[in-house]
């Protein structure tokens, strides 16, 4: 996947948040106060200011492309994003809010793209990934699935090596399985037995199906022997904290419970020995810190019902993940495919244009000001 884009830089906390009604609370507060109060809750870095002009984000129905202190416009609708790992959240997606948007990636962001998140461990989102993240590789390279970002010449290649059509998503099911981090960043071995090939890609299905929670269209996948998590007590107002009793396989949010909860979901940990649930549950009561200030401090007053159900839904994707995780540690790509035969193929090394963004513009993008962007 030549094509690597960086993380996108937000530049202040408050533009994205888990609950969508915040970030509309946040806009009107910060667009009904005075130019003063205005310029401190804006939260400015060289990037950005409230005179700072920027361009509409491509595919967004942008409020304004007048500069933020003279034109606000009415609040941009949030939009669904990857903000940690594992953690969904919503987004203000106003490029005059932010300091690194990566128009680029929001070019080719529609129902057919995947993003492959380097953090260290692969994460595979069909979200925007907006937070502190590694690298993101785009599954394709324009609109439509029209162009997979893949080396050219390595879906033949491997089609023809493996005795069947070779997909995108394929190649990415097998990154998943047989990927793994290294000194160079994510290295993956590409195999030469086309048994090991079917056994990795059918592995790594698995894994995209439970990392994407089903995906567009399809169920998400539930823990087996009828082990769903379930609600026993309601999340009550706000919860004071986040607990978890091993013999019972309880979760408890305050006096609200949810059970069961394998061990294998509370004990899950990303970058740096992170657990995933503590992560999520303190991104969500982050505003009722009494050290949080300005419009990081606005958000819901009861606990929504929404987030009991995201909480089910990360519970399990957490448990069928740590249940596939010795399999995925234990697999064997087998005899490599030769570097040379790569070569000869014209697969390495990949050409530069691969390694850069494809032009994608079919029609006019508004640029500061409501100019024509020249792009």
């Amino acid at each position: 996947m030549p094509w690597a884009v960086g993380g996108l830089r937000l530049g202040r906390a408050w533009v994205a948040a888990p609950d969508p009604a915040a970030l509309r609370a946040r806009w009107a507060a910060l667009t009904g106060a005075e130019a003063a109060e205005r310029d401190q809750l804006f939260r400015p870095t060289r990037s950005r200011t409230p005179t700072t002009g920027a361009a509409a984000l491509p595919g967004q129905r942008s409020p304004s492309t007048a500069r933020f202190a003279d034109a606000p416009g009415p609040c941009p609708e949030p939009v669904r994003v990857l903000r940690d790992p594992f953690d969904e959240q919503w987004l203000l997606p106003d490029q005059r809010l932010i300091d690194l948007a990566r128009p680029e990636l929001w070019r080719v962001l529609d129902e057919h793209q995947l993003f492959a998140v380097e953090t260290p461990e692969l994460l595979v989102t069909a979200h925007l990934p907006a937070g502190r993240l590694g690298r993101i590789r785009p599954l394709h390279r324009r609109p439509g699935a029209a162009e997979p970002n893949l080396a050219p010449g390595l879906l033949p290649l491997l089609g023809e090596r493996y005795g069947g059509w070779v997909t995108p998503q394929d190649v990415l099911c097998w990154i998943l399985a047989a990927g793994r981090p290294g000194p160079r960043g994510y290295e993956v071995p590409l195999t030469g037995d086309p048994g090991r090939w079917r056994a990795g890609v059918e592995l790594g299905h698995r894994l995209l199906t439970v990392q994407l929670r089903g995906g567009p269209g399809g169920e998400p996948p539930r823990l087996p022997g009828g082990r769903r998590p379930y609600v026993r007590s309601a999340v009550q107002a706000w919860p004071q904290g986040l607990a978890y009793d091993p013999e019972t396989e309880t979760l408890s949010l305050g006096a609200g419970t949810v059970s069961p909860v394998p061990a294998g979901a509370w004990e899950f940990e990303v970058q740096g020995g992170i657990r995933v649930l503590e992560a999520w549950f303190a991104s969500r009561t982050a505003h009722r810190d009494p050290e949080a200030d300005g419009l990081e401090a606005l958000g819901p007053a009861e606990w929504p019902q929404a987030w009991t159900s995201e909480l089910l839904a990360l519970v399990t994707t957490l448990a069928l993940l740590a249940d596939l995780a010795p399999e995925r540690a234990a697999f064997e790509p087998g005899p490599a495919l030769p570097a040379a035969e790569l070569a000869a193929a014209g697969v390495l090394p990949p050409p530069r244009w691969s390694r850069r963004p494809a032009s994608v513009l079919d029609h006019h993008e508004e640029g500061p000001g409501g100019q024509f962007a020249l792009l």
